[in-house]
């Protein structure tokens, strides 16, 4: 997996502001958005004493992504100047101890839904960045090692969920279907686990594979920051069943009126607003999205597709790393995304 000569010198302009970005939420533990289902009278602790290792940020899903975030910089950028604090917080959070109490909290009878399924996704992508980190990263085998069981009951999960979910979740926020089996299917894939490989191939082609002239003027919706359009492409391109992706896209793709609708990047009205800040995201996410794109595009496609990546990005990558909290507890892990395309 290699940036491209874009990517490569924006990281090199990026890493230390966005590891230090990071490394400030995910030893913030307040303030934090507490999503927990309270079954018995005192049950409620601090988010640290329920979430050791996912405590800070402004939300578990947050937390966890930051943390990627910094895996993924360990290892595209091993020598920039953060990264002796990087190993000692994840010497600190992927402690075998704090990993078991994230693992018990998933198994409480009332959490089976907690974090589905986009906390679920990037629990496995920080897995496995951790399993390419200890590639080259003797260091890092500890915290892959330590993850793991986690990572074992997330996959579990999928497993017993995907089978009973009859119909995809297309809204372009955290429950979105298509991002929630795109980062299973990398984890899948990295670890050889045929068992969800062939699941989400066979969900992914079930929910997405006749879909016709999707309607991408109907995107965004006021607080996305997803594309359930582009994010369905994306998915497809990897598991499409039955044609080549060219003709899939061919029936899928947009009508020509709507096009620029995926093209222009969105305007934020309020990004001290946590919902409106989520279209900052939307706009790194369609780049993100569009670069992974580009090379199945028919020609004639690319040029335009190329701008409006660049578009998108000066619209929203300042946003990553400065401004209002709204903001920078998780946008700067979708900038990376966008910038280190694999």
């Amino acid at each position: 997996m290699q940036t491209d000569t874009l990517g490569s010198l924006a990281l090199d302009m990026h890493a230390a502001p966005f590891a230090r970005v990071a490394l400030s939420n995910v030893t913030r533990e307040l303030p934090h958005k507490i999503d927990h289902l309270l079954t018995s009278p005192g049950e409620w602790q601090s988010p640290r004493a329920m979430h050791p290792a996912f405590y800070g940020s402004y939300d578990w899903h947050s937390s966890v992504h930051m943390h990627w975030l910094l895996a993924r910089l360990l290892r595209l950028a091993p020598a920039q100047e953060e990264a002796p604090r990087i190993r000692d917080t994840f010497d600190l959070h992927f402690a075998s101890a704090n990993i078991e109490t994230e693992a018990a909290y998933f198994r409480h009878p009332a959490r089976q839904s907690f974090e589905r399924t986009y906390g679920w996704a990037w629990l496995l992508k920080l897995q496995t960045e951790l399993v390419l980190l200890a590639e080259a990263d003797p260091q890092s085998l500890r915290w892959r090692d330590s993850l793991q069981p986690l990572a074992d009951l997330i996959a579990e999960r999928y497993l017993h969920y995907l089978p009973l979910a009859d119909y995809p979740i297309r809204a372009g926020t955290h429950a979105n279907s298509a991002f929630g089996l795109l980062f299973a299917l990398d984890y899948a894939e990295k670890i050889q686990h045929i068992a969800l490989r062939k699941l989400i191939a066979a969900k992914a082609n079930q929910w997405f594979g006749r879909d016709r002239r999707y309607p991408a003027r109907y995107e965004p919706g006021g607080d996305d920051f997803l594309s359930g359009g582009l994010l369905e492409a994306v998915l497809m391109l990897r598991v499409v069943d039955g044609c080549s992706y060219a003709d899939w896209w061919e029936v899928f793709c947009p009508a020509r009126e709507d096009l620029p609708t995926w093209l222009t990047p969105v305007a934020v009205s309020d990004r001290s607003d946590p919902k409106l800040a989520h279209l900052d995201g939307l706009n790194l996410a369609r780049a993100w999205c569009w670069k992974r794109l580009a090379p199945q595009l028919p020609a004639e496609m690319r040029q335009a597709v190329a701008d409006a990546v660049a578009a998108h990005l000066s619209a929203s990558l300042p946003q990553a790393s400065s401004g209002d909290y709204a903001g920078t507890h998780w946008l700067a892990s979708f900038a990376l995304l966008a910038l280190t395309d694999d």
